[in-house]
């Protein structure tokens, strides 16, 4: 369970937008931390929750699936015990298979072309690759399947997920694998 020093808003004292993602990410990990702690800036909260993963993530240019691949990527590098509970049933719901997801850190053989593409690109984004860039290779096999928006898109999701993935260890809103690269010694 989370240990955040912030305030947290009990469930039933949130408002029902708020009480309704509560009951959604309580379903998914069993620890609603990070909506109890955001519920005190309900612009926030709204940013994430539906400005972000209502417009952009479940919506946008890319199609789902990719973006789906491309979280659960992230969320494993990062170490994100809530993360990876959400996002593996999020990529399950997308078509891939748990064999599938199984691979997403080793051979990658069985996804398509596309699919591997959008994995080298989260590979690139994890937060612990300091050296991390878009290759002319890179950027060339990506264009075989995405415009020029729609890389800029993955780049933003990418990047709004390992930055909330970096609050959240900060604020101790989700628990830490251990394979967390911001676990402490």
């Amino acid at each position: 369970m989370a240990n955040t020093v912030l305030e947290r808003t009990p469930r039933d004292q949130l408002s029902p937008e708020a009480g309704a993602a509560w009951d959604m990410l309580n379903g998914l990990t069993g620890e609603p931390a990070f909506i109890e702690a955001m519920a005190a800036a309900p612009e926030l909260l709204d940013l994430v929750m539906n400005q972000f993963y209502g417009r952009i993530f479940f919506g946008g240019r890319v199609n789902e699936r990719y973006k789906q691949l491309l979280r659960l990527r992230l969320s494993l590098a990062h170490g994100c015990r809530s993360c990876n509970l959400q996002n593996v049933v999020g990529t399950r719901a997308a078509g891939f298979s748990d064999e599938a997801i199984a691979s997403i850190e080793g051979d990658r053989s069985s996804f398509s072309d596309a699919e591997r593409d959008v994995l080298d690109f989260a590979d690139q984004m994890v937060m612990t690759n300091g050296e991390g860039r878009m290759s002319a290779d890179l950027h060339a096999r990506l264009r075989r399947h995405f415009d020029a928006a729609q890389i800029c898109e993955l780049a933003v999701v990418a990047g709004f997920i390992g930055g909330m993935a970096k609050m959240a260890f900060v604020l101790e809103l989700v628990e830490k694998e251990a394979v967390c690269p911001l676990s402490p010694a």
